[in-house]
């Protein structure tokens, strides 16, 4: 059970916490739980969760810093369960950084189903690729969280932005349809998924410096998807 995923809560709500606990501790995973985000964040200097459960509508910080700041500073995977279900909202939770974001009421059984598709994601990447890849004088540390230039600066990635960016480094000089991210990336398909892909691309490309006019190394191929350009060294 030690080497089982650790899966951080942050709710306020005293039955959501003990729901998603008991439903995925029984699923085999371990959990801790946080009222608030004070709490949430002092414990992170001690616990690396490998998924983080965040609500929104916490009693001391606005939720969507929290994500944000948590894309920011860290590598887990970032799941908004809120019940805040306006189309905006989804976008600007995924614009911040989350990789997932499931509605209130939800099932425990799709937050467990949701949690293990995440986790399979990168383990599956992982046998297949190194975990630090070199193209057109770029290195991206998957492990790290970390881009860095071909003058040696280095910029920190989001998670979402290297899912995208190890999505398109597994298929270098390929088109990537809508429909391949999706099944690649995981969501729900509609405008709002590709609303937060277009915004993590867009995102992407400014930390890898490109022109938005005339992107070098990701390419929009309009009406079909995208390609990534560079060949890997």
């Amino acid at each position: 059970m030690t080497d089982a995923p650790l899966i951080a809560i942050l709710d306020d709500e005293p039955q959501i916490r003990h729901l998603l606990s008991q439903a995925l501790e029984q699923a085999g995973f371990r959990t801790q739980s946080f009222a608030r985000a004070t709490e949430f964040e002092a414990a992170l200097r001690r616990i690396t969760p490998d998924v983080c459960l965040i609500d929104l509508g916490l009693p001391d910080r606005d939720g969507l810093a929290v994500v944000h700041r948590l894309a920011m500073d860290s590598g887990a995977t970032i799941i908004i369960i809120s019940g805040r279900a306006q189309v905006q909202d989804r976008i600007t939770g995924l614009e911040l950084g989350a990789d997932d974001y499931i509605i209130k009421p939800f099932e425990p059984s799709e937050v467990v189903a949701r949690i293990r598709a995440r986790l399979r994601k990168p383990a599956q990447a992982q046998t297949r690729n190194a975990r630090t890849l070199k193209f057109a004088g770029w290195t991206a540390d998957f492990d790290r969280y970390l881009l860095t230039s071909p003058d040696g600066s280095e910029t920190p990635l989001s998670h979402a932005e290297a899912e995208v960016l190890r999505m398109f480094t597994d298929n270098p000089r390929r088109l990537i349809t809508r429909a391949q991210m999706l099944e690649t990336l995981g969501g729900s398909a509609g405008d709002s998924f590709d609303r937060a892909m277009d915004v993590r691309i867009s995102r992407l490309r400014t930390k890898l410096g490109e022109d938005p006019k005339n992107p070098r190394l990701i390419k929009t191929i309009y009406g079909a998807g995208y390609i990534f350009l560079a060949e890997l060294d």
